[in-house]
């Protein structure tokens, strides 16, 4: 069995993806970088409402940010994001 901050650890990972507009986000992501404005007219929401998402995913390490020139561009931290996404959706569909 895993160790208790480790549990503790996995589970505050899924509950980043507890939220549809968080999840939203993440599949806006796959494949591109985007910025905040971007995100928020791919996903229907308000600027200050990704912006607030943004900050639980980059807490929990689902999404990397990177500056370029007044815009943040915003990225899947890496291959495992796009992968829990495709076996989610693969579980659910099936």
């Amino acid at each position: 069995m895993p160790n208790e901050e480790l549990l503790f650890d996995v589970a505050d990972l899924f509950k980043a993806f507890s939220d549809t507009t968080r999840i939203k986000i993440l599949f806006a992501l796959m494949g591109r970088n985007l910025s905040v404005n971007e995100i928020a007219e791919a996903v229907s929401c308000s600027q200050s409402a990704v912006s607030h998402q943004l900050r639980t995913l980059k807490q929990a390490r689902l999404v990397r940010a990177e500056r370029s020139g007044k815009n943040v561009i915003y990225a899947l931290s890496d291959d495992h994001v796009y992968t829990m996404l495709a076996q989610g959706m693969t579980h659910v569909c099936e």
